[in-house]
């Protein structure tokens, strides 16, 4: 039977795109890659069907991800993925639905602009912005309204996002376009590298969850991949170690971990007290590689706790921001005064 309105929250990730329906929960979680079929500009695939054709399709059929470090790289093919998503996640609705949309802290109003016209073109009755701090911190339950000082690292597939929040604002933050999308690509430099082999990016981002870590293990683990040896052409099983991975991924944790310590010389006193008391709070998928919160607390000499489900945390405080909507209104931006700027 069909509903009266569906409101969303929707995360939209480089890497996946998480959809919150209220008084539900996190109904989706897909990849945000679409299967195209140059041909006929049709769409074969969406999400986890789409993923799976990465790096194996024929030359009229291309598997793309349309968003890149946070914001949108091909507008056509996001709204059209954003329509199927929203279409998948409400089902048949009488009322156009209100959703809220995050975008990484460092966005400019462009990009802003046009995840909102994707958003309405897509479905939407009317869309609002939320910056990713403050949805991490709302999705990971903390009362962001309170005059505390909180700290928030999301990481996620194509943006690093750190901030400080106070007053249901961000006092300081800093967006960086170094994440879990850059961790896979340097693992692939690396084992091209160092083994003459070349991988893809799939077996790149296996690597980085299953042995991937931010400090040195006290006992190495071990996977076993198959590439294409860059010397004979022909596939290539090897044993990459642990040690190996950390080696590989050390330019971007430490740009990581940088970014970190920068935003918290440049806390006020009061709030980086606070902030030494209840700790920094991790979301995002790259919260679960192993040893990054004991790299950040050794750092910083401040306990670093993860967020009970990081990959949906934001998507969470995205759908809970819409109960907040008049708390949140400085923080929220709605399409009315995107267009007005």
């Amino acid at each position: 039977m069909a509903a009266f309105r569906t409101d969303l929250g929707i995360d939209l990730g480089t890497a996946s795109i998480l959809v919150y329906v209220k008084d539900k929960g996190v109904v989706l979680n897909e990849p945000s890659v679409v299967a195209i079929d140059h041909n006929t500009n049709k769409f074969l695939a969406v999400g986890e069907e789409a993923r799976r054709m990465l790096g194996r399709t024929p030359g009229h059929i291309v598997a793309m991800r349309p968003l890149k470090d946070g914001v949108i790289s091909d507008y056509d093919v996001t709204e059209r993925m954003l329509k199927y998503f929203i279409r998948k996640a409400s089902g048949k609705t009488f009322f156009k639905p209100r959703i809220i949309v995050c975008v990484p802290s460092g966005v400019t109003g462009v990009e802003k602009r046009a995840v909102i016209e994707a958003s309405n073109q897509a479905g939407a009755r009317k869309t609002y912005l939320i910056e990713e701090p403050i949805a991490a911190a709302i999705g990971a339950g903390i009362d962001i309204t309170q005059p505390n000082g909180n700290m928030i690292v999301d990481i996620g597939g194509g943006t690093t996002d750190v901030a400080v929040i106070s007053l249901g604002g961000m006092v300081v933050s800093r967006s960086l376009k170094i994440a879990g999308d850059d961790c896979d690509e340097a693992i692939t430099r690396y084992i091209r590298r160092k083994h003459n082999v070349m991988i893809g990016e799939r077996s790149a981002e296996n690597l980085k969850i299953n042995i991937g870590t931010a400090c040195r293990r006290e006992k190495d683990v071990y996977m076993e991949i198959r590439g294409r040896n860059l010397v004979t052409g022909l596939p290539k099983n090897i044993k990459v170690s642990s040690s190996e991975m950390f080696e590989a991924m050390e330019e971007p944790i430490s740009n990581i971990v940088d970014t970190v310590h920068t935003v918290l010389e440049r806390t006020p006193p009061e709030l980086a007290a606070d902030i030494a008391d209840t700790g920094i709070v991790m979301t995002g998928g790259g919260a679960l590689l192993y040893g990054l919160d004991k790299l950040i607390s050794e750092r910083t000499g401040i306990k670093v706790n993860i967020a009970e489900n990081p990959i949906a945390c934001v998507a969470t405080g995205t759908g809970k921001a819409l109960d907040w909507v008049d708390v949140l209104e400085n923080s929220l931006l709605d399409s009315d005064s995107i267009v007005e700027r």
